[in-house]
């Protein structure tokens, strides 16, 4: 017997829907990312304040490099080497 297959248009739209959610996985990481390290002593508003200078993190494993790899070619991430990835802002 033959696997089921899917017809391109639902693969694709798939695809489409897997990179639609890891890019939001990744601001969520980033964002909290950069909340944690604003949180640290020395960044209160009590104390001068200060920005996260966070720019560049690992992106959730949940999946795969091809993602993150297909990101970069869209122009929504940039790779910074070493396994990190930067969000490009437009």
């Amino acid at each position: 017997m033959s696997e089921p297959t899917t017809p391109p248009e639902a693969a694709d739209s798939s695809a489409k829907d897997e990179l639609k959610l890891a890019l939001k996985a990744f601001r969520k990481r980033l964002k909290v990312t950069r909340l944690d390290d604003e949180s640290r002593v020395g960044y209160g508003p009590m104390s001068g304040g200060g920005k996260s200078s966070i720019v560049a993190i690992q992106p959730p494993n949940q999946y795969p490099k091809a993602v993150w790899e297909q990101l970069v070619a869209q122009g929504k991430l940039k790779y910074s080497g070493s396994g990190m990835y930067e969000l490009i802002e437009s």
